[in-house]
């Protein structure tokens, strides 16, 4: 059984998920990215999950690719390369293009391909002593697959610094930047977690999954399709049950349907 990724499920709809490779401080091969693959289609299938969260066992979030996974790679031709590669960049698209809302509870130091992880979550919460580096460049070659993702997090003005230097960057300079939104001490990061999940259990879970599509759509969309399209959104999701749902829960002043947290 491959254990490398681990998935728990709660109640309230919370599916976390954590990598399960402490000593090797998280680092993933091909086994633990299949495994990661596989949850990610699990979850996205399961209608009783309203929220993922995505973090590391031990002190570390995930050192980017495992050593033994590296020095293979070096013997591996272009095709095996490419094919490696693919499911990596399979992996991330996935995650990105997850329903439902997807917090990395960043609980320490990630690097290369663990930035990626990072940047296709919608939140990321991370430890004050966390570090990060894009370390690409040292080894002759980029953070290709995880690009879209950390250049739509950070900006391409960042980006440039970061992927050009392999600099070390701190939390602080995480947050900065926009790789993380939130810096907490670490006593503090399960608190952080918690009072994130409480906030989106709020939100209706259909708009919630079309807010992110949204997202895509404005950056992809023409301007001049814009109006329409977001006004056909609107009026179609003011006149869904979950749309009806809400502004009826506003008007009698009550918590709508799928709002279960505590008063």
């Amino acid at each position: 059984m491959n254990d490398s990724v681990l998935l728990a499920r709660d109640t309230r709809g919370v599916a976390t998920i954590t990598f399960n490779r402490p000593d090797k401080r998280n680092a993933f091969d091909a086994a633990l990215i299949q495994r990661l693959h596989e949850i990610v289609a699990e979850i996205s299938s399961d209608q009783s999950l309203r929220i993922a969260v995505l973090t590391g066992a031990g002190t570390a979030f995930s050192a980017g690719a495992d050593l033994v996974h590296m020095r293979r790679q070096g013997t591996m031709s272009e095709q095996e390369n490419y094919a490696d590669a693919l499911q990596f960049a399979h992996c991330l698209q996935s995650l990105d293009r997850l329903r439902m809302p997807l917090i990395a509870r960043v609980n320490g130091a990630a690097y290369g391909g663990g930035i990626g992880l990072i940047a296709c979550a919608d939140i990321a919460i991370g430890v004050s002593t966390a570090k990060f580096a894009l370390t690409e460049v040292r080894f002759g070659i980029v953070p290709a697959v995880i690009s879209p993702y950390v250049v739509a997090a950070i900006g391409q003005r960042q980006a440039r610094r970061w992927f050009l230097s392999a600099m070390p960057i701190d939390a602080d300079a995480a947050r900065t930047i926009g790789l993380l939104h939130e810096m907490v001490p670490g006593d503090e990061l399960d608190r952080a977690i918690e009072a994130c999940i409480a906030l989106l259990l709020q939100g209706g879970p259909i708009a919630q999954s079309e807010a992110k599509q949204l997202i895509r759509n404005v950056q992809d969309l023409p301007n001049d399709k814009l109006p329409e399209h977001t006004a056909h959104l609107l009026a179609r999701l003011r006149g869904s049950p979950e749309g009806k749902e809400g502004l009826t829960a506003f008007l009698e002043n009550r918590k709508p349907e799928w709002d279960r947290t505590p008063r």
